[in-house]
């Protein structure tokens, strides 16, 4: 149980300084962040506060889809949350850069950060975000992949961040189509180090 929850707090570290670093990337943030971004632009409120709120909307979504409630899900919603806002207004407020090149790797760096962090909290079997939780939601009530269902989420946030005048840029949709096979592609590496991990543990010396 310690193993678990320290994997689900370390996914959550990934995952939530993944957000940030696409974010400050400025290049156009995910689909769910430029939600995010635009409502704290336009209504106010900081963005981890919006990433809660959505996340407590995602929850009646997918509570329609696979017709039951994951209470436990709003754990994640306000630790990501709190730790957006801490990477966002302390760790990362005074960090930019000035080249194209430069935006677009750390984006890149921020893809793949998030991606690993899914894949490590996912592992721990706690609750998960609502976000990601629409992704699992889909894939057991359509029978589609983790990637599919992934894509299928972030082009139907796309779509509310543009008629809501999000933070959309080229970036958003590199994101959008990017994601899912990010996951796919780390999900093997990530399990095969936990699995030598507890290998290794239990080989007799």
């Amino acid at each position: 149980m310690i193993n678990r929850f320290i994997q689900y707090i370390v996914g959550l570290l990934f995952l939530s300084f993944g957000v940030s670093l696409t974010i400050v990337a400025d290049v156009g943030a995910g689909a769910w962040d430029a939600l995010n971004v635009g409502l704290s632009k336009s209504i106010g409120l900081t963005i981890g506060n919006w990433v809660m709120i959505v996340g407590i909307l995602m929850m009646i979504v997918n509570a329609l889809l696979v017709k039951r409630i994951e209470w436990l899900a709003l754990a994640p919603v306000f630790i990501i949350g709190f730790l957006i806002d801490l990477w966002m207004l302390n760790v990362l407020s005074k960090l930019a850069f000035e080249s194209t090149v430069g935006k677009y790797l750390l984006f890149i760096g921020g893809i793949f950060t998030i991606a690993v962090g899914v894949v490590i909290y996912l592992r721990a079997k706690f609750p998960a975000n609502p976000i990601d939780n629409l992704m699992l939601s889909l894939q057991e009530r359509f029978g589609i992949s983790l990637m599919v269902g992934k894509t299928i989420g972030e082009v139907s946030a796309l779509v509310l961040a543009f008629l809501l005048d999000g933070a959309i840029g080229v970036g958003t949709i590199i994101i959008t189509f990017l994601m899912g096979p990010a996951i796919q592609l780390v999900t093997p590496i990530i399990n095969a180090f936990f699995n030598k991990g507890v290998e290794e543990k239990v080989t007799p010396i």
